[in-house]
Protein backbone atom coordinates (compact mmCIF):
# COMPACT_ATOMS: atom_id res chain seq x y z
CA UNK A 1 0.00 0.00 0.00
CA UNK A 2 1.50 3.05 -1.00
CA UNK A 3 0.32 7.22 -1.44
CA UNK A 4 -0.31 6.41 -5.17
CA UNK A 5 -3.11 3.72 -3.06
CA UNK A 6 -5.59 6.22 -1.50
CA UNK A 7 -7.12 9.30 -2.66
CA UNK A 8 -9.46 11.93 -1.74
CA UNK A 9 -12.43 10.31 -3.23
CA UNK A 10 -11.32 7.18 -1.36
CA UNK A 11 -13.45 5.87 1.12
CA UNK A 12 -12.88 7.10 4.91
CA UNK A 13 -12.17 3.31 5.59
CA UNK A 14 -9.52 3.14 3.09
CA UNK A 15 -7.57 6.50 4.00
CA UNK A 16 -7.50 5.31 7.82
CA UNK A 17 -6.51 2.10 6.85
CA UNK A 18 -3.83 3.31 4.59
CA UNK A 19 -2.79 6.11 7.55
CA UNK A 20 -2.69 3.28 9.91
CA UNK A 21 -0.16 1.14 7.24
CA UNK A 22 1.91 4.30 6.91
CA UNK A 23 2.34 5.07 10.74
CA UNK A 24 2.94 1.48 11.17
CA UNK A 25 5.81 1.31 8.70
CA UNK A 26 7.27 4.83 9.31
CA UNK A 27 6.27 6.37 12.62
CA UNK A 28 8.77 5.36 14.86
CA UNK A 29 11.33 6.64 12.49
CA UNK A 30 9.44 9.45 12.50
CA UNK A 31 9.56 10.27 15.32
CA UNK A 32 13.59 10.23 15.12
CA UNK A 33 13.49 12.90 12.89
CA UNK A 34 13.84 16.43 14.56
CA UNK A 35 12.34 18.32 12.41
CA UNK A 36 9.06 16.67 12.13
CA UNK A 37 9.53 16.34 16.42
CA UNK A 38 9.69 20.05 16.21
CA UNK A 39 6.98 20.81 13.89
CA UNK A 40 5.14 18.22 15.79
CA UNK A 41 5.34 19.97 19.39
CA UNK A 42 4.40 23.47 17.41
CA UNK A 43 1.34 21.74 16.36
CA UNK A 44 -0.07 20.65 19.59
CA UNK A 45 0.86 23.70 21.40
CA UNK A 46 -1.14 25.66 18.37
CA UNK A 47 -3.87 23.48 18.89
CA UNK A 48 -4.12 23.81 22.19
CA UNK A 49 -3.89 27.79 21.90
CA UNK A 50 -6.41 28.08 18.95
CA UNK A 51 -8.76 25.35 21.48
CA UNK A 52 -8.37 27.80 24.56
CA UNK A 53 -8.64 31.10 22.65
CA UNK A 54 -12.28 29.52 21.02
CA UNK A 55 -13.40 29.03 24.71
CA UNK A 56 -12.32 31.92 25.85
CA UNK A 57 -13.84 33.90 23.12
CA UNK A 58 -17.29 31.48 24.05
CA UNK A 59 -17.46 29.56 21.00
CA UNK A 60 -17.00 26.33 22.46
CA UNK A 61 -19.46 27.06 24.69
CA UNK A 62 -22.11 28.25 22.09
CA UNK A 63 -21.43 25.05 19.61
CA UNK A 64 -21.45 22.63 22.48
CA UNK A 65 -25.12 24.36 23.51
CA UNK A 66 -25.90 23.75 19.84
CA UNK A 67 -25.09 20.28 19.50
CA UNK A 68 -26.73 19.51 22.80
CA UNK A 69 -29.80 21.38 22.90
CA UNK A 70 -30.51 21.90 18.78
CA UNK A 71 -29.21 18.67 17.24
CA UNK A 72 -25.90 20.62 16.16
CA UNK A 73 -25.34 20.46 12.25
CA UNK A 74 -21.75 21.16 11.75
CA UNK A 75 -20.22 17.94 11.75
CA UNK A 76 -22.26 16.15 9.07
CA UNK A 77 -22.22 12.74 7.31
CA UNK A 78 -19.67 13.49 4.74
CA UNK A 79 -17.98 15.88 5.89
CA UNK A 80 -14.97 13.14 6.53
CA UNK A 81 -14.56 12.81 3.13
CA UNK A 82 -12.44 15.83 3.54
CA UNK A 83 -9.75 14.36 5.12
CA UNK A 84 -6.51 13.02 3.37
CA UNK A 85 -4.42 10.04 4.74
CA UNK A 86 -1.38 12.52 5.73
CA UNK A 87 -3.72 14.44 7.96
CA UNK A 88 -5.16 11.10 9.26
CA UNK A 89 -1.02 9.84 9.72
CA UNK A 90 -0.45 13.15 11.92
CA UNK A 91 -3.23 12.20 14.18
CA UNK A 92 -1.94 8.94 14.86
CA UNK A 93 1.59 10.83 15.49
CA UNK A 94 -0.38 12.67 17.87
CA UNK A 95 -1.67 9.50 20.02
CA UNK A 96 -5.01 9.69 18.31
CA UNK A 97 -6.60 6.42 18.00
CA UNK A 98 -9.19 6.03 14.55
CA UNK A 99 -12.52 5.04 15.12
CA UNK A 100 -13.50 2.13 12.85
CA UNK A 101 -17.00 3.13 12.63
CA UNK A 102 -19.71 5.88 12.47
CA UNK A 103 -21.22 6.77 15.89
CA UNK A 104 -23.84 8.34 14.37
CA UNK A 105 -25.16 7.82 10.51
CA UNK A 106 -25.89 11.49 10.70
CA UNK A 107 -22.43 12.78 11.15
CA UNK A 108 -19.20 12.82 10.95
CA UNK A 109 -17.37 9.89 10.90
CA UNK A 110 -14.91 11.40 13.26
CA UNK A 111 -17.76 12.69 15.99
CA UNK A 112 -17.44 10.93 18.91
CA UNK A 113 -19.93 11.26 22.12
CA UNK A 114 -18.17 14.42 23.63
CA UNK A 115 -17.26 15.91 20.29
CA UNK A 116 -14.45 15.81 17.41
CA UNK A 117 -12.17 12.78 17.95
CA UNK A 118 -9.01 14.07 16.32
CA UNK A 119 -6.51 16.31 17.21
CA UNK A 120 -5.54 17.80 13.95
CA UNK A 121 -8.49 18.81 12.04
CA UNK A 122 -9.74 19.85 8.27
CA UNK A 123 -8.85 23.12 7.87
CA UNK A 124 -12.84 23.89 7.74
CA UNK A 125 -13.36 22.26 10.60
CA UNK A 126 -10.97 24.73 12.14
CA UNK A 127 -11.86 27.72 11.17
CA UNK A 128 -15.75 27.45 10.20
CA UNK A 129 -17.81 30.04 12.31
CA UNK A 130 -21.39 29.83 11.13
CA UNK A 131 -23.69 32.63 11.22
CA UNK A 132 -25.30 32.28 14.65
CA UNK A 133 -21.92 32.61 15.94
CA UNK A 134 -20.86 35.72 13.95
CA UNK A 135 -24.33 37.20 15.03
CA UNK A 136 -23.89 36.41 18.81
CA UNK A 137 -19.66 37.20 19.28
CA UNK A 138 -17.77 40.56 19.09
CA UNK A 139 -15.78 40.36 16.02
CA UNK A 140 -12.72 41.32 17.73
CA UNK A 141 -13.63 38.29 20.41
CA UNK A 142 -13.43 36.59 17.29
CA UNK A 143 -10.26 38.07 16.02
CA UNK A 144 -7.82 36.16 18.52
CA UNK A 145 -9.04 32.60 18.11
CA UNK A 146 -8.90 33.17 14.12
CA UNK A 147 -5.41 34.41 14.63
CA UNK A 148 -4.25 30.89 16.53
CA UNK A 149 -6.03 29.11 14.08
CA UNK A 150 -4.01 30.94 11.61
CA UNK A 151 -0.97 29.38 13.26
CA UNK A 152 -2.30 25.87 13.80
CA UNK A 153 -3.54 25.25 10.16
CA UNK A 154 0.25 26.87 8.96
CA UNK A 155 2.08 24.28 11.48
CA UNK A 156 -0.49 21.67 9.98
CA UNK A 157 0.70 22.61 6.54
CA UNK A 158 4.46 22.38 7.10
CA UNK A 159 4.12 19.11 9.45
CA UNK A 160 1.99 17.51 6.45
CA UNK A 161 4.90 18.48 3.63
CA UNK A 162 8.01 17.13 5.67
CA UNK A 163 5.93 14.42 6.27
CA UNK A 164 5.21 13.67 2.88
CA UNK A 165 9.09 14.62 1.72
CA UNK A 166 10.48 12.21 4.46
CA UNK A 167 8.45 9.08 3.54
CA UNK A 168 9.24 9.92 -0.09
CA UNK A 169 12.56 9.82 0.76
CA UNK A 170 12.52 6.19 2.53
CA UNK A 171 9.86 4.86 -0.13
CA UNK A 172 12.38 5.96 -3.34
CA UNK A 173 15.71 7.85 -3.49
CA UNK A 174 15.15 11.17 -3.32
CA UNK A 175 16.47 13.61 -5.84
Amino acid sequence: MNATGVSLSSPIEEKIAWAQYYHQKFGVQLLKDESILILKAGLEDAIHASHRAMEDAGIVGMCRECEELEGGSCCGAGLENRYDGWLLVINLLLGVELPQERRDPGSCFFLGKAGCLLKARHVICVNYLCEKITHRIDPLKIKIPQEREGVELNTLFLLTEKLKNVTRCKDEPCK
